[in-house]
């Protein structure tokens, strides 16, 4: 065999065992803000899809919400007056310290939804380069719309 050869062939057979071949884990992009679920402030981690339902996975544990139980579903620079004053049982109130006023950039995903008669709230922090993909795909399995904050920039 020729060595040439040979040298190509143990570098075609290296690449396609190191870790870079393999499908890296996404680094995590959502923060657990605010809501009624028994998670931390800050656990971060990511929300998945599928045919059923959304799922926020972070170290501290995993939020199922199928979707024909959410109610409502905001993408906001701040959580709306409704979600605000909804009588519920927030276990993590958001942190009203931080910026939540300031500037028009969207970084709140509200969803609400029922479980039994109990209405449950959950609110991930997520900016809005990472949120882009998921709102087409939420409103599309879900068939329901994120209703999102629209602002000109002045």
């Amino acid at each position: 065999m020729n060595v040439r050869l040979g040298w190509a062939l143990a570098a075609l057979l290296f690449m396609g065992v190191t870790p870079a071949a393999g499908k890296e884990p996404l680094p995590p992009q959502f923060k657990y803000a605010a809501g009624t679920e028994n998670l931390y402030e800050g656990c971060a981690g990511n929300l998945e899809l599928d045919s059923e339902g959304l799922t926020f996975k972070c170290p501290a544990g995993a939020v199922a919400v199928p979707f024909n139980s959410i109610t409502l579903m905001q993408y906001r620079a701040d959580l709306s007056k409704k979600v605000r004053k909804m009588k519920v049982r927030w276990k993590v109130r958001l942190n009203y310290t931080a910026p939540l006023f300031g500037g028009h950039r969207n970084r709140f995903f509200a969803i609400v939804y029922a479980v039994g008669s109990a209405t449950h709230i959950m609110v991930l922090e997520v900016q809005p380069v990472a949120m882009r993909p998921y709102l087409a795909e939420i409103d599309l399995k879900a068939g329901k719309r994120v209703e999102v904050e629209g602002y000109e920039e002045y």
